[in-house]
């Protein structure tokens, strides 16, 4: 009789993992043949979302292909749930949405972080370049031949725009916006205001590019020093579960006092809420902006 409910039981996992791989490839077809239903209309403006992310971090990975991945993991973390995982393995299909916009969302951070390593190079390149030239396209131009990417990158996108018959001024204000970057905001403006005014725009942007080290300087100062001060937050964070956690172990029934009446609950969210408000001011103190 056991072996009799196994079997029926394998059966019915084999039908319904049969009839889940039909109803999505039902669900593709109709995707692919039918451009009108919302469903569609949703993932077409989705892919053309992940497409402009895409193409502002210069990945050249078609953003269907993206999606495709993503439909593929969907239906392999299915495939495992049905295998024996159970439900805890198909709750893994809710993060496969999120996945591409968090490594999107790192990958710009790690491209932002790299722009502003070469912000005092770029200016001191420029500032060499106008030496010799009147114009600052000209000036951008040669630049562009000798810096390394990411910046090189997105100067190439500056001289294309002006190529196409942009202005200057507007190319280098669409180049700030779709960096996103503080110091990279500021050395711009530098540029713009210096042209703007006139005057030695060489020196100005010497002067510029060591200010900007001297901040690279000090930043990497208050990281170091606030480095210490991070990982001793997120111990004493963690002490108070571990102590409690240790003391459950040695001597079960510790804190059994606290479960019971109307005191120990209170006295468990006044410390919860006294632990939460010191997270909060310590991330606030090691939080050091420049």
């Amino acid at each position: 009789m056991d072996l009799t409910d196994a079997a029926a039981a394998m059966r019915g996992a084999w039908i319904a993992g049969f009839a889940l791989v039909v109803g999505l490839a039902v669900v593709v077809f109709v995707l692919a043949t039918d451009g009108t239903i919302p469903l569609r209309v949703s993932l077409d403006r989705y892919t053309a979302h992940l497409d402009r992310r895409m193409k502002a971090l210069f990945i050249r990975t078609p953003a269907p292909r993206v999606v495709q991945a993503q439909a593929a993991g969907a239906l392999v973390i299915l495939a495992l749930a049905l295998a024996g995982g159970g439900w805890p393995v198909a709750l893994f299909v809710l993060l496969v949405p999120f996945v591409p916009g968090a490594v999107l969302d790192r990958l710009r951070r790690q491209r932002v972080e790299a722009i502003e390593e070469q912000i005092d190079g770029f200016l001191l390149a420029l500032a060499n370049a106008l030496k010799t030239t009147a114009s600052i396209g000209d000036g951008l131009r040669s630049v562009h031949a000798v810096i390394r990417d990411p910046l090189r990158q997105d100067l190439g996108l500056v001289l294309k725009e002006m190529r196409v018959g942009s202005a200057l001024d507007q190319a280098l204000l669409v180049l700030a916006q779709r960096v996103g970057s503080r110091q990279l905001d500021m050395a711009l403006s530098t540029i713009l205001i210096g042209r703007q005014v006139g005057g030695n725009l060489p020196r100005i942007l010497e002067s510029s590019a060591s200010s900007f080290r001297e901040m690279a300087r000090l930043e990497g100062v208050v990281r170091t020093k606030t480095a210490e001060g991070r990982f001793q937050l997120i111990v004493l964070a963690l002490f108070p579960f571990v102590i409690a956690t240790g003391l459950e172990l040695i001597s079960p029934g510790y804190f059994e006092p606290l479960r019971e009446g109307v005191i120990g609950p209170v006295l468990l969210l006044v410390a919860g809420i006294c632990w939460a408000g010191s997270i909060v001011v310590a991330r606030k103190i090691l939080a050091v902006d420049l």
